[in-house]
């Protein structure tokens, strides 16, 4: 089942926040999962073109439970917007469907494309790119970070329909 909401009409009704709270990310992502709409609670990672920490979390149960029930989390990872080396391919968008996350979002590029394609979780990156990343067990987990110069920070909601993402610091739906 789809979650009901509309980034347009989330847009809407939060065009008068001046505190940030509310913000949208910008039109650079395209999509790769079967599932075009999608949204949870945020979990953040930050890391360059190396994805063992993706793989730990991916590999973890996705949802949690909330005052709406248990929803699937997203994902959210600053790969410093690289285009050199795919953070996630078809092996862990495989793992984040079967752990029940809701989406990933990848500030950075995928591979597998045709594998990703028909997979049951949200995704979204900047490209895709063949090459895997190299395996430092780098990266950090948990804070704040940008993508695309807009703040995402863990705890935050992020809708993602067939118009754009936006973000909350609360649940709005």
């Amino acid at each position: 089942m789809s979650p009901i909401f509309a980034t347009c009409d989330l847009c809407d009704s939060q065009k008068s926040d001046s505190s940030g709270a509310f913000r949208v990310l910008p039109p650079v992502f395209r999509d790769y999962g079967a599932v075009r709409k999608f949204c949870g609670p945020v979990v953040t990672i930050k890391c360059h073109e190396d994805n063992s920490l993706v793989k730990a979390v991916l590999d973890s149960d996705g949802s949690t439970q909330t005052p709406l029930g248990r929803v699937g989390r997203v994902l959210v990872v600053d790969g410093g917007a690289s285009v050199r080396r795919a953070l996630l391919g078809g092996n862990l968008g495989a793992a984040a469907a079967r752990n029940g996350w809701a989406g990933v979002v990848i500030d950075g590029c995928v591979r597998d494309v045709a594998e990703l394609s028909l997979l049951g979780v949200g995704i979204r990156a900047l490209a895709s790119m063949p090459l895997p990343t190299e395996k430092r067990n780098e990266g950090q987990r948990d804070l704040a970070v940008q993508l695309q110069g807009v703040w995402v920070r863990p705890g935050d909601w992020l809708y993602a329909d067939e118009d754009g993402m936006v973000l909350s610091d609360r649940c709005l739906s």
